[in-house]
C-alpha cells in the first residue's frame, strides 16, 4: 500500500519535470498559427502550454461556451455536496496571463485543403486560417433506440444544465422509489465515473429517501475501473439499497414511460439516469476523422496526435483512439506531450521518441472517504502505440478520509494547470 501510494502521489502532481522543454519557436520567423477547437482540459491545457513554451506561436482557442464546467467532481453536485458554480472554469487567465486569443463560437466547418476553420461567432460566420489545427471536442452521445428524450431521462455526463436537472430529479424522489442508472459500453468518458455516481446516489438515498433504491445497469460484463473498491462498496455498505446488473446492454429506452429494455430484461424506474454510448465530438466526425474500426473514434499518431488523413490536424483527449483512458487528467497529460511535439515540429525537429502520459483519478466511495486509481502509458516503437506501463498501475487498497482530502487537492491542481 505505501509503495503504491507514493507512486500515486508522485503521478498526481501537475509538474512537467519529465519533459526536456522544447526550444521556443524562433522569433525571427512568421508566427505559426495554431487553432484549438474545444476548451476542455485537453484544449485549454494545450493552448496554455503552446504559449508558455512556444515563444511567438499565435494560439486561438474556440469554444461554444464562455467557460467550461468541469466533469471532475460533478457527481458531488448531484447530491448537494458541491455547488455547480464552484466547477465553473473560465478562460480569463489563459487570455490575460498566457496571451491566448479566446473566441466564443460554434465551429461549423473545417476545410483541410484551405487550412481554415469556420465558426459562428455572435451570429456571423468567421474564418480562421491555421498552420496546425487541434481538435479536442470531447464526446458526443449515441442516442439509444426507442422514445429517448435526454430532458426526461438525463445523462448529466457533460457538467452544466443536465447536472442541475438530474439533481432536481434526485431531490424530488419519494420513499420506496427507484433510480435507474445505465453505464455505457466501453470506451467512454471517465471509466470510474458511473460507479462513483452509483455510490454517491446510493448513499444519498440511504440518508434521505427511506426505502428508495438504485439499480445499476452496466452495459459491460464487469466493473471497468477500481473493481475492488466499487465491488466492495456495492456488496458491502450499499448492499441493501443498490442492485448491480452487469452485461445489461441497452436495447431501447422509453423516456415517457420511464422504462429501459436491456439484454438482461426490462426495468422500470422513477428517475432514469441514462448515460448513452459515446463517440468522438461532432466536429471530428463531420471532418471524416472518426475512422477507427468502430467508426466512433479518431486514429492518430501517438507521437504527435496527428491524423493520418490530414497531418496538420491533431486530435486530443476523449476523441482519440490511442487506447489511453478518456479522462480530464489524461487529456491534460496528452496536451503537454503534444505541445512539446508541435513546438519541435515548428523548429524542424523530430518529436520525442518515447513520450509518457499519466492518468490518475479519485473516486468518492462515501461522502467522507475516497479511493484512487492510477496508470502511466509509454510509446512502444515496435507496436507504434501507447502501452500501459503495468508497474505503474495501482488501485487504492480501500477508501480513506485522507483520500477524500487529496481528491480536492488533485482536482484543484488539474484546474489550475489547465486553465490558469
Amino acid at each position: 500500500m505505501k509503495a503504491n501510494r507514493r507512486k500515486f502521489l508522485g503521478m498526481t502532481g501537475m509538474a512537467v519535470a519529465g519533459f526536456a522543454l522544447p526550444r521556443p519557436v524562433k522569433s525571427n520567423t512568421a508566427a505559426p498559427r495554431v487553432v484549438v477547437v474545444g476548451g476542455g482540459f485537453g484544449g485549454a491545457t494545450v493552448a496554455k502550454y503552446l504559449r508558455m513554451w512556444g515563444g511567438n506561436i499565435d494560439v486561438t482557442l474556440i469554444d461554444r461556451g464562455a467557460s467550461h464546467y468541469s466533469c471532475i467532481l460533478s457527481n458531488l453536485v448531484l447530491t448537494g455536496s458541491m455547488d455547480l458554480e464552484s466547477l465553473n472554469l473560465g478562460y480569463g487567465d489563459l487570455q490575460t496571463k498566457r496571451g491566448v486569443n479566446f473566441i466564443q463560437g460554434e465551429v461549423q466547418h473545417v476545410d483541410p485543403v484551405a487550412a481554415t476553420v469556420t465558426a459562428n461567432v455572435g451570429g456571423s460566420l468567421t474564418t480562421f486560417p491555421y498552420d496546425k489545427l487541434i481538435l479536442s471536442p470531447g464526446v458526443e452521445f449515441i442516442s439509444p433506440n426507442g422514445n429517448y428524450d435526454p430532458e426526461r431521462t438525463p445523462h448529466a455526463w457533460k457538467a452544466g444544465p443536465q447536472t442541475l436537472l438530474l439533481r432536481q430529479m434526485l431531490s424530488a424522489m419519494g420513499p420506496r422509489e427507484t433510480y435507474l442508472l445505465t453505464i455505457p459500453e466501453s470506451p467512454y468518458r471517465c471509466p470510474p465515473g458511473p460507479y462513483e455516481r452509483a455510490c454517491s446516489v446510493a448513499e444519498y438515498l440511504m440518508k434521505h429517501k427511506s426505502g428508495a433504491n438504485i439499480v445499476v445497469l452496466d452495459g459491460n460484463s464487469s466493473i471497468q475501473a477500481e473493481p475492488k473498491n466499487f465491488g466492495n462498496a456495492f456488496n458491502g455498505i450499499y448492499r441493501n439499497v443498490l442492485t448491480y446488473v452487469p452485461g445489461a446492454r441497452i436495447l431501447s429506452v422509453d423516456s415517457t414511460a420511464k422504462s429501459i429494455e436491456t439484454t438482461k430484461g426490462t426495468f422500470q424506474g422513477n428517475v432514469l439516469n441514462i448515460i448513452p454510448n459515446q463517440r468522438s465530438g461532432q466536429i471530428v466526425t463531420s471532418t471524416g476523422l472518426a475512422n477507427d474500426g468502430t467508426g466512433r473514434w479518431s486514429i492518430v499518431d501517438p507521437l504527435t496526435y496527428a491524423s493520418p488523413v490530414y497531418p496538420d490536424i491533431h486530435i486530443l483527449g476523449d476523441s482519440q483512439a490511442t487506447g489511453q483512458p478518456k479522462s480530464g487528467h489524461m487529456a491534460n497529460a496528452q496536451a503537454k506531450a503534444f505541445a512539446d511535439a508541435i513546438i519541435r515540429a515548428f523548429n524542424g525537429e523530430a518529436p520525442d521518441p518515447h513520450p509518457v502520459t499519466s492518468s490518475a483519478c479519485f473516486s468518492p466511495i462515501t461522502s467522507e472517504k475516497a479511493a484512487w486509481l492510477t496508470a502511466s502509458y509509454q510509446y512502444d516503437p515496435v507496436a507504434k502505440a501507447m502501452k500501459r506501463v503495468d508497474a505503474s498501475f495501482a488501485e487504492a487498497d480501500q477508501p480513506t478520509s485522507d483520500g477524500m482530502q487529496q481528491m480536492f487537492q488533485w482536482a484543484n491542481n488539474i484546474f489550475a494547470d489547465s486553465f490558469s
